[in-house]
């Protein structure tokens, strides 16, 4: 694997997480209380024996470019392994920058020239999987391919969501749709991809084509030199808040196969405060947890249920938090209740606030499309004021002050 250069796709804008990318890159969202998502692809690559990997960045990148720090947590330091994160670049005109993930690259074929390889391996850094990418480069080489898209079967209510391929019995990828909108397969693409690396150079350089789903690779089908690398596993592309919030309730059971610890994956520890400075998690008398992921540092007074809990959480004396992500350092006051929601980090729920109190599954009316399952969104630095009643699909934005609510009843669906 010394002679496959990976390449992890992290400058995506990922809107649809809403209030969780408004100071921070999709990748750099935390998930399941200590990780953050680009941990996934990262640790991949530290497991799979990737000896140089860049991670390119754009929108937002200073907490993940603070995460990813040196590579030393994922052992990439030294003079034969390393990462580099490649900064946002613009072309001819400021504003010209990325404007799709196989224009992202291109803009960088000069880091992967100066990086002598034999294979590209193109990631994205916002799934959530566990994945031996020595599996896949040695199936690509067996094959004699140019390239190889790593394909699972999805349910078929789901095809419109991805690129969609029909595979011959040779392995090669004979058909290929991109969001379809009535698939004729539920193979689908996970956005993995490996290319010979002339093969990769010349398609780029040949096109100005913006997109590996929607232009490259249907190239390389007409190409004849696509194939399929067949993956079974667990896999998410946790790119919605509904995603994020099943993959997060994933780690809660046990036949969901999301294992994060026996898969190996590394967090940066140091960048999360994980390090010598998170004390012990406390459990007082009268507390009660069930089927929940507690962290470092979180000190438990009331109940807790089917929650996922990051470092610093604070739940007082009669709070009571189910089937809820609540993240660092968010303080829930006594005799709150926080049911379906999503919370950033430096949160504050009043006491006797009531959250997901609404009957009803309900489309937000500000941002584009529904939060989807009735989930309530909390930004950062957030203060929800004591005796607030929240309702389902609600967003509360982030560092809004307890005095600032115009109202301390909000319907389903609405935005504060």
């Amino acid at each position: 694997m010394r002679d496959t250069l990976a390449m992890v796709l992290a400058g995506g804008v990922g809107s649809r997480l809403n209030v969780l990318v408004s100071h921070r890159a999709k990748p750099a969202v935390p998930f399941g209380g200590i990780y953050r998502i680009i941990d996934f692809a990262l640790s991949n690559c530290m497991n799979s024996g990737l000896a140089r990997v860049a991670v390119l960045t754009q929108y937002k990148p200073l907490s993940l470019m603070r995460h990813i720090g040196t590579g030393a947590a994922w052992d990439f330091t030294g003079r034969t392994r390393r990462i580099e994160i490649l900064p946002p670049r613009t072309g001819g005109k400021d504003s010209d920058w990325y404007k799709g993930t196989a224009d992202a690259v291109r803009q960088n074929m000069d880091f992967i020239e100066s990086s002598p390889s034999r294979d590209v391996l193109i990631l994205s850094g916002d799934h959530v999987y566990y994945m031996d990418y020595r599996a896949m480069v040695g199936h690509h080489r067996r094959l004699g391919a140019k390239v190889t898209v790593a394909m699972m079967t999805v349910p078929w209510e789901l095809t419109h969501q991805f690129g969609i391929g029909i595979v011959g019995s040779d392995g090669r990828i004979t058909e290929w749709e991109e969001k379809p909108k009535k698939a004729r397969s539920n193979l689908a693409s996970m956005g993995i991809y490996v290319f010979d690396v002339e093969y990769l150079l010349t398609a780029l350089r040949a096109t100005k084509e913006e997109d590996f789903g929607h232009h490259i690779i249907p190239n390389a089908l007409r190409d004849g030199v696509l194939f399929c690398y067949p993956f079974e596993g667990y896999w998410r592309d946790v790119g919605t808040v509904q995603a994020l919030w099943d993959a997060n309730m994933d780690l809660l059971d046990h036949q969901s196969g999301l294992d994060p610890e026996s898969w190996g994956v590394v967090t940066n520890l140091e960048a999360e405060g994980l390090g010598y400075d998170r004390p012990p998690i406390r459990i007082l008398t009268g507390a009660d947890v069930k089927n929940s992921s507690v962290a470092p540092g979180c000190v438990i007074k009331g109940k807790v249920e089917d929650s996922i809990l990051s470092p610093g959480v604070v739940v007082e004396k009669g709070a009571y938090v189910a089937q809820s992500v609540v993240m660092h350092d968010t303080v829930i006051l006594k005799g709150a209740v926080v049911r379906h929601v999503v919370c950033d980090k430096k949160a504050i729920i009043g006491e006797e606030a009531r959250i997901g109190a609404g009957s009803t599954i309900a489309s937000n009316r500000i941002c584009a499309g529904p939060m989807n399952g009735g989930i309530t969104l909390i930004g950062k630095w957030a203060e929800v004021p004591a005796g607030s009643v929240i309702g389902t699909d609600c967003v509360i934005s982030p560092g809004i002050k307890a005095e600032q609510w115009p109202s301390k009843v909000v319907s389903d669906g609405e935005t504060v």
